[in-house]
This record gives C-alpha cells, structure tokens and sequence, in this order.
C-alpha cells in the first residue's frame, strides 16, 4: 500500500517508457519523421518498436532529440551535433558520479559480480 503523499509509479512517470509515436514525437520536436530516423542512423537514439514494428520514442529520448535539434538549427552538422550530445551526456555522467564520490567521503563503490 503507498504511503500518504506518494504516488504510484507507472509506465508513464519513468522517463525511458516508449510512450510517444514517430509521428507524435515528431510534432512535438517540430521536426520532421525524416529527421528522428537519421538519429537512429547516427546511433545515437535507438527507439524501440511496438508489436506491429512502428517505432516508439521515450521523454528521455525526445530530450536528446531535441538539442540535437537545437544545434542543427544553429548550423552544426547533424553528426557532429549528435557527437556533441553524446559527450554531453558522459560529461553529466561523470560529474553525477564525482558528486556522488564526495558525498559519500571519496569512497569508490564496491562493484557487484552478475554471478
């Protein structure tokens, strides 16, 4: 039973759920379906596909989407805007974890064995 305050987590409060179509997606970007596609071809997004084979795409995704987006309307080639997110995305990582290093008094964090 959920405490008082909390709300249920469900499929769309977690940001990588494949909510939103190529065409929905699309329009919400203000882009075209042409475009999210060659995001694909880059690599750097991989939408995952219904049953029927459509491509759908996550808020998280549609993020990166949109400042790969944002600097392709600022004249960067669409490939090097898609390597420019993709540092960008290390770049948050690593201070993410940096932060968390000295919170917890710069101990590193045991490793767990899949096994």
């Amino acid at each position: 039973m959920p405490s008082a305050g909390s709300r249920p987590v469900g499929p769309l409060d977690d940001d990588d759920y494949p909510a939103y179509t190529m065409g929905r997606a699309a329009e919400m970007l203000g882009t075209t379906p042409a475009f999210l596609r060659s995001l694909g071809e880059h690599r750097l997004i991989t939408p995952l596909r219904s049953e029927g084979g459509h491509r759908r795409y996550s808020r998280y995704q549609l993020r990166i989407a949109a400042r790969v987006r944002e600097l392709v309307d600022q004249g960067t080639a669409i490939e090097a805007a898609c390597r420019i997110v993709i540092l960008e995305d290390q770049l948050a990582e690593a201070q993410r974890m940096n932060e968390q290093l000295r919170a917890e008094g710069g101990k590193p964090q045991p490793k767990t064995s899949a096994c």
